[in-house]
């Protein structure tokens, strides 16, 4: 079992920041998922496309493997993404059996232009209630949150 480190003279109250980030998450999740528009990505979308941005070319199972669902399950959003021009399959070189998939010039576009109707309403919301320090806590925040679900 791996033992946590703390800085000098400062221990946080773990268990409550687990809680308090499970709680938070969960209802800006449910808050973007209601507010989200037609033609919106879907959050499993958005990460799909993110995953394969940032891992190259890959394989259905090891997405699934990652998100830790299905293959099944996956296959279903990637279908999904196909449909819509973001994602291509072809045949793996080392096992023709297998699909490798990568992103789409289109695909690419929406994972790096970052156009979204909810992305739209986030950036407004942080334009308008937040200080240029509290955005930039934020987004440090967004990749160590990124980083704890792969760990989770």
């Amino acid at each position: 079992m791996s033992e946590v480190k703390e800085p000098a003279g400062r221990q946080p109250d773990i268990r409550a920041t687990a809680v308090r980030l499970r709680v938070s998450i969960g209802a800006f999740k449910r808050r973007a998922h209601e507010a989200r528009t037609e033609g919106d990505l879907s959050g499993p979308q958005l990460t799909v496309l993110s995953r394969i941005d940032r891992l190259g070319p890959v394989t259905t199972a090891e997405l699934a493997r990652r998100e830790q669902i299905t293959p099944q399950a996956m296959g279903i959003t990637i279908a999904s993404l196909e449909q819509r021009g973001l994602v291509a399959r072809s045949a793996d070189a080392s096992d023709r059996r297998r699909s490798i998939l990568s992103l789409t010039p289109s695909g690419q576009e929406a994972v790096h232009s970052g156009r979204s109707a909810m992305s739209d309403k986030i950036a407004a919301a942080l334009a308008e209630s937040f200080t240029n320090d509290e955005i930039e806590v934020l987004d440090a925040a967004a990749s160590l949150i990124e980083r704890l679900s792969d760990l989770l």
